[in-house]
C-alpha cells in the first residue's frame, strides 16, 4: 500500500498505455486486437467474461458489467450482453444501473462521517434529533428508545411506509410521520429484521444535524471528492440514455423488461419523489469501485480522509452479536453492512470478515478486506429467487477469487 491511493482514473489510462504488458498476464495473446484502438480500455480477466457470457445466453440476465479491483487498482472491468435488447444496445462499462440496496452502506459512511465531527453518536436515541420519535411505543407500551445504531443494523422494529404512503413523499421530511404511527414490532436490539424506514430515518437525521439535504450532504462530501460522477438519486438527461434496462424472466423463460420500482412509474430524471436512502441511487460500477477502494483503505482515497479507521471497522465488522442476520447463512450486521462471519454457498469465495451490500435487482458489491479484493456485479434483473444468492453472482465471485498476476 503506498503513500498515497491512484486513482481509478490514472489506472484506465496506465493500461490503456501499457496494454502490451498486461495481455500476457491475463493470457490473451498479442493477436487478440488488430490495432490499438480495437485493444480494450481495461484489463480483462476473460474467464469472468466467458462466465458472464453463458448466463445471458441462457437468459438470467440481458448483459452485466463486471469489476474486481484491489486498494488501488482495477484488475478487471469488462461489459458484456445488452443494455437494451430491443434496441440491440451493448452494454458499456459505463452503463448506469439502479443500485437498490448497495445505498445503504452509504447511508451509514454519511452518518459515520457525522460522528467523526462530533456531531453525533450511533448509540444517540433517535428522538434526540427527531422529536416525533419521542412518543414511540413497543407494543407492550412502553417508551421504544431506538438507537441510531439499531436503525443502521436492522434491530430497530420501526414499522414501514404503506406503497402509497411512499409514493406521496417528495422528502425523507414526509416520510417520518409514517414511521412513527405504529408501535414498532418487536424490543429494538432483540430480533434482525431488514428495515427500509430504518435507513431513511437515519439518512433524515444525517440532513437535521447536518443542515443539508441528503443528497447535497452526499454530492458535497462524498461523492465529488472520490469523483463519483455517475452516483446520484436523479439521473440527468445527458446521463438517462445510460441507464440499463432492467428485466424478469418470464414463464416462458424470456426475458421481458421490467419497470424500476423505486421509480413508482416515473422517469429517472424526475425529482418529484424522496430521494430513497434505503434503495434509491443510481451508479456505475467505476463509481461504486471507488467508494469501496476508500472503504477498503480504512477511510482514505487518494490520500484525503474521509472516515476514522475506527469509524470503518465500526461499520464494517459485527454489532448484532448472534442475531440471525441477511438472506443468505453465515452473515451478520453491522452499520449499513452485511458481514460474512463464515464463508458458505454463495459466500464461499469470500474470507471471514469480508462485507457487502446487494440490490434488488441482483447488483452486488463484496469487499475482501484479507485479500484486498473488491468484487462488483452490476446487473438488472428483476425476479431473480434470491438476489442475494444468484448463480451469476456465485459463478462471478469464484471466478474473481482464483490467483492471478496483479496488473
Amino acid at each position: 500500500m503506498g503513500s498515497h491511493f491512484e486513482s481509478l482514473a490514472s489506472v484506465s489510462w496506465r493500461v490503456r498505455h501499457f496494454a502490451i504488458v498486461l495481455i500476457p498476464l491475463f493470457g490473451l495473446g498479442t493477436a487478440a486486437w488488430a490495432d490499438d484502438d480495437a485493444r480494450p480500455e481495461h484489463p480483462v480477466v476473460p474467464s469472468i467474461s466467458h462466465a458472464i457470457t453463458s448466463y445471458i445466453e441462457e437468459k438470467e440476465v440481458a448483459g452485466a458489467v463486471t469489476l474486481v479491483a484491489d486498494d488501488t487498482a482495477i484488475w478487471h472491468l469488462h461489459a458484456d450482453g445488452l443494455a437494451d435488447r430491443s434496441r440491440s444496445e451493448p452494454m458499456r462499462s459505463d452503463s448506469i444501473f439502479w443500485i437498490a440496496s448497495m445505498t445503504k452502506p452509504i447511508t451509514a459512511t454519511a452518518v459515520l462521517m457525522l460522528q467523526d465531527q462530533g456531531k453525533l453518536n450511533v448509540e444517540d436515541q433517535v428522538e434526540t434529533y427527531l422529536p416525533e420519535f419521542k412518543g414511540l411505543k413497543t407494543r407492550s407500551g412502553q417508551p421504544a428508545r431506538l438507537t441510531i445504531k439499531h436503525l443502521l443494523t436492522h434491530t430497530s422494529g420501526l414499522s414501514e411506509a404503506t406503497p402509497d404512503q411512499a409514493r406521496s413523499a417528495t422528502n425523507l421530511a414526509s416520510l417520518i410521520p409514517f414511521y412513527v404511527a405504529k408501535p414498532v414490532g418487536f424490543e429494538p436490539g432483540s430480533k434482525w429484521a431488514y428495515c427500509q424506514s430504518g435507513i431513511n430515518t437515519a439518512a433524515r437525521i444525517v440532513e437535521v444535524v447536518s443542515g443539508e439535504d441528503f443528497p447535497a450532504f452526499l454530492q458535497k462530501h462524498l461523492f465529488d471528492p472520490l469523483g463519483m460522477k455517475d452516483t446520484t438519486f436523479y439521473l440527468s438527461d445527458s446521463q438517462a440514455p445510460r441507464l440499463a434496462k432492467s428485466y424478469r424472466k418470464a414463464e416462458s423463460g424470456d426475458l421481458v423488461e421490467a419497470p424500476i420500482r423505486i421509480l413508482h412509474g416515473m422517469s429517472p430524471t424526475s425529482r418529484d419523489r424522496f430521494p430513497a436512502a434505503n434503495g434509491g441511487l443510481f451508479s456505475t460500477a467505476e463509481d461504486y469501485a471507488r467508494f469501496c477502494q476508500m472503504i477498503l483503505n480504512k477511510g482514505t482515497y487518494q490520500g484525503h480522509r474521509f472516515l476514522k479507521v475506527e469509524s470503518v471497522e465500526l461499520m464494517t465488522s459485527v454489532r448484532t452479536e448472534e442475531l440471525k442476520t441477511g438472506f443468505t447463512p453465515g452473515n451478520g450486521w453491522g452499520l449499513g453492512w452485511c458481514v460474512v462471519r463464515s464463508p458458505q454457498g454463495v459466500t464461499a469465495a469470500l474470507s471471514p470478515g469480508s462485507f457487502g451490500h446487494g440490490g434488488a435487482y441482483g447488483t452486488q458489491a463484496w469487499i475482501d478486506p484479507v485479500r484486498k479484493r473488491i468484487d462488483i456485479l452490476m446487473v438488472q434483473r428483476e425476479n431473480f429467487p434470491n438476489a442475494d444468492a444468484s448463480q451469476v453472482r456465485v459463478r462471478f465471485e469464484q471466478e474473481a477469487a482464483k490467483p492471478r498476476a496483479k496488473p
